[in-house]
Formats: C-alpha cells, sequence, structure tokens
C-alpha cells in the first residue's frame, strides 16, 4: 500500500488487479505488518487512539471485525478488557494474529455479515474494512445485532473521496502489484445506516492531506500527488454508541 504512494492516491489507471479481500488478504498477510512508512496506518493509529480514549473499555468485552493480525490489540490490551475476539475473512491474517497472540479468540467469516450466535459484545471496532463490505447495510445490521444496548462501535476507513478519485489499497506480491477490491460507501450513509439500526453518532474525526503529511510523499519521491490532493480528506473516523434499552 505504501511501497507506493502513487498506487492508492493518484488517478492514473496500472496494470493492477482488483482481487476480493479475503483472496487479497491471504497474499498480503505474510508482509503486512511489514510496513514502515505507511500514511494510511499512520492516520489510522493516531484516529484509533483520539476515540478510545472517549471509551470505558476496561472489563468489556470487544469484537474487531476485520482484526487483521491484531494491529490495535496492543493499545486495547492495555484497557483491561476482559475479552477481544477478531473477526476476519482472510485465514492468512488470522493466523498471523494467532502468532502474535497465542490465546487469542478468532473467528473466521464468510462475507462481512457476522452471525449472532446469540453472543453480544460491549464495543466494536472496525477499521479500515468498511470499504471492502459490498452489502453495508446488511453487514452494519448484523454488527448492531451483535452490539449490547449502550455499547460502542468505531469506525475508521479510507474516505470515501480518495477511492472516489482512482484510490487503491495495493501491495507488491511476487513481483505483482496487486489491489483490493474496495466500495464506495459515503460518510453519511454510514451514519444513516448506524440511525437505522439504533445507533448514534457521537463523534466524527477526519485527516486530510495537509502539511503535516507531506514528508510521507518527500519520502516517496510523489510531492506531485501530495499537491494535486492537499487539502481533501484521506480518512476518517466514526464514533457511534447503541441506544440504551428501555
Amino acid at each position: 500500500m505504501i511501497g507506493s504512494i502513487r498506487n492508492y492516491l493518484s488517478k492514473r489507471r496500472t496494470a493492477q488487479q482488483d482481487i476480493p479481500a479475503a483472496e487479497a488478504y491471504d497474499l498480503w498477510a505474510a508482509t503486512y505488518d511489514q510496513q514502515p512508512g505507511n500514511l494510511m496506518l499512520y492516520l489510522d493509529e493516531i484516529i484509533v487512539s483520539s476515540l478510545i480514549s472517549k471509551m470505558q473499555l476496561k472489563d468489556k468485552d470487544i469484537a474487531d471485525i476485520g482484526c487483521g493480525t491484531g494491529r490495535h490489540w496492543p493499545a486495547l490490551y492495555k484497557q483491561e478488557p476482559a475479552s477481544i475476539t477478531g473477526f476476519d475473512v482472510s485465514r492468512g491474517m488470522l493466523s498471523r494474529l494467532k502468532e502474535k497472540f497465542p490465546a487469542a479468540n478468532t473467528r473466521l467469516v464468510s462475507g462481512n455479515i457476522i452471525p449472532t450466535d446469540g453472543i453480544t459484545f460491549d464495543c466494536i471496532i472496525s477499521t479500515l474494512t468498511i470499504a471492502h463490505i459490498e452489502d453495508l447495510a446488511a453487514a452494519i445490521t448484523s454488527w448492531g445485532a451483535l452490539l449490547k444496548p449502550g455499547g460502542d462501535l468505531l469506525i475508521t476507513d479510507f474516505h470515501p473521496s480518495i477511492l472516489a478519485q482512482g484510490g487503491k489499497r495495493s501491495f507488491r506480491h511476487h513481483s505483482r502489484t496487486l489491489s483490493v477490491k474496495n466500495y464506495i460507501h459515503p460518510v453519511g450513509v454510514i451514519a444513516d445506516h448506524l440511525q437505522r439500526n439504533n445507533m448514534k453518532l457521537v463523534e466524527k474525526k477526519e485527516r486530510l492531506i495537509d502539511e503535516s503529511v507531506k514528508p510521507f510523499y518527500e519520502a516517496q519521491e510523489s510531492i506531485h500527488v501530495y499537491n494535486r490532493y492537499k487539502g481533501m480528506p484521506v480518512i476518517y473516523g466514526l464514533l457511534a454508541k447503541k441506544n440504551a434499552a428501555l
């Protein structure tokens, strides 16, 4: 993804092949944690840390949907939750997570609709995942069924404005550049889905392509990309709360 920032920010079309998330992340899993200087991961961590600070996670049961290799788990464990359960469509990413956290609770899911099975959680987080989901309405409905009344939902992802301009989640695999299939979901539409499922948007955050991230582009010799997209939102974060039961 950051091997060349051009791959996910510029409009130019390359010979990249968009492949489904499960297949793509199985291929990416071996190198996913080896991305120094990755702008999106850097900004995602800033937004997630800020929103987590607004949540009470001690002794809570947390679901991480699209958990990947568990990037945020060290920060979550510092909050002393009762449990963390990771859900992902990629067997490869879950395998990497288990290497880092051998006792982790994980569930391989098919598609992005999470079956409830009578299980509920105090908190759901889903980072850099929403745009991989085609049927977002169905997915958020299933998330709402997982979330306890009064529970928190934290979401981050690539901003739809960037994806609409040709943004890609790309990575190198055996000398080929591959990109993950994305679907564009406007932030307002996401908020509407939350509201329909008894969840209220509490806070929204966005980060722009501005002077603070210019060094990432300079390091990749992509200053022309920076100049083209300066001022555009590149990532967003949402914090919602499920209405308490009457």
